[in-house]
C-alpha cells in the first residue's frame, strides 16, 4: 500500500481512478522531501487541480507527510492542509493506514464539517480502489 499509494502514486492513481484523475505532474523535485506535485481532475470532478508539497518522507517507517499548498476553490478559506500518513503491519499481509490532518484556515474562517468529510471520504475513496487493485494484483508492488 505505501509503495503504490505515497512512493507510485502519480502513475498508479491516474491509472485507476482514470474517470476522476486527468494525470499527475512533477513541478518540482523528484518525488522526496520538497517535491511539489499538481495532480489534475477530470471534468467529472468538482475540483480543476491540487497541488501539493512531500514535507516528509521516511520509506523504512512507512510514513510520508505532506501539505495541500494549493485547492483549487479552496483556498480563500485555506492557508495550507496538512496530512500524515502512516502504515503500519496487520494481521496476515495486511496493514493498518492512520491518517491525520490539519486544516489552517485564513482570518479565523470556519470550514464545515461537511467539506472535511467530504475530502475524507474521496481519501477513502481513493485508498479502497488502490486495495482492491493490489488484492487482484499481489506481486504488483514487492
Amino acid at each position: 500500500m505505501f509503495k503504490a499509494l505515497i512512493l507510485d502514486s502519480h502513475n498508479l492513481a491516474p491509472q485507476l481512478m482514470f474517470s476522476s484523475i486527468k494525470n499527475v505532474e512533477f513541478l518540482q523535485g523528484t518525488g522526496g522531501p520538497g517535491t511539489i506535485k499538481q495532480i489534475n481532475f477530470t471534468e467529472a470532478s468538482p475540483l480543476n487541480y491540487v497541488k501539493h508539497r512531500i514535507d516528509e518522507l521516511d520509506e523504512e517507517k512507512l510514513m510520508c507527510k505532506y501539505t495541500f499548498i494549493e485547492v483549487d476553490g479552496l483556498m480563500a478559506k485555506l492557508e495550507r492542509i496538512t496530512h500524515e500518513v502512516k502504515f503500519e503491519a496487520y494481521g496476515f499481509g495486511g496493514c493498518r493506514c492512520m491518517i491525520t490532518s490539519e486544516y489552517y484556515t485564513k482570518d479565523n474562517m470556519e470550514i464545515k464539517e461537511e467539506d472535511i468529510e467530504q475530502g475524507k471520504d474521496r481519501a477513502v475513496g481513493m485508498y479502497e480502489v488502490v486495495e482492491a487493485y493490489l488484492l487482484a494484483h499481489p506481486h504488483a508492488y514487492n
